[in-house]
């Protein structure tokens, strides 16, 4: 495999022939979702096996004295199987020096949309927390384009809808980072639906946009929600 084809830095002709079919897994059918679960639990399983491979190939080396080439055979066929996978191809992406100018940006960003719309698929089929926590620190930036900043006003929008799972609560850096007029004519309409825990996390993410200083501590959290909502808190807290 060439420099080319190595997660992180190829283009992103190369990272849509490997990893267009996910954008079906936020397909509206359920059907077309299917497909493309069966795919990922394909393509995380060659992942897994050929991470094992390597391991075994450095394992041997370290009893039996180095293999370079079979090492670097071992690293190109995992590179090759991670790069066709979610959440695995990434990885290295997480450490880009300019994230607007990398081409994975729209799969990070499709794999928490994933996550937000249909949260049961992506824990049974994809779950990491970790990666979820840092690309959304990641992708909490405020020089995004036109086109990422709408998702990632509309990642704000559905998870604030929705009751609490682990790390959204960083989103809030997303919408610190994104904080504008649409941002907040939609979490006032999420403050204002039939939904009393949409209605809490919108107005408690609103507070937060008008005291920038404050951090989003658990213990901020608390005190606010003592303040303001005297409703059964069971939904919340699931999560770090």
């Amino acid at each position: 495999m060439t420099k080319k084809t190595v997660p992180g830095v190829d283009g992103a002709r190369a990272w849509n022939e490997r990893l267009a079919w996910a954008y079906h897994l936020i397909a509206a059918d359920p059907a077309e979702r299917a497909v493309a679960l069966d795919r990922v639990d394909r393509a995380r399983a060659k992942t897994r096996a050929a991470t094992a491979h390597y391991n075994e190939v450095w394992s041997a080396a370290s009893r039996f004295g180095p293999h370079p080439r079979k090492r670097m055979a071992a690293r190109k066929a995992f590179e090759e199987a991670a790069s066709r996978s979610l959440p695995e191809a990434l990885w290295t992406g997480r450490g880009h020096a300019d994230l607007r100018r990398w081409p994975g940006l729209p799969y990070a960003v499709l794999y928490l949309e994933w996550e937000a719309r249909y949260p049961q698929q992506w824990t049974r089929h994809a779950k990491m927390w970790g990666v979820k926590q840092a690309l959304i620190r990641q992708l909490a930036t405020a020089d995004h384009d036109a086109g990422t900043r709408a998702k990632l006003v509309d990642l704000v929008d559905l998870v604030v809808r929705r009751a609490y799972r682990c790390k959204d609560r960083e989103y809030v850096r997303v919408a610190r980072a994104v904080d504008g007029p649409d941002l907040r004519a939609r979490l006032t309409a999420a403050r204002h639906s039939p939904d009393p825990w949409a209605q809490l996390h919108a107005a408690y993410v609103l507070w937060l946009l008008d005291h920038p200083e404050t951090p989003n501590t658990r213990h901020v959290w608390k005190t606010w929600l003592n303040a303001n909502a005297p409703v059964p808190r069971r939904r919340h807290g699931s999560g770090a």
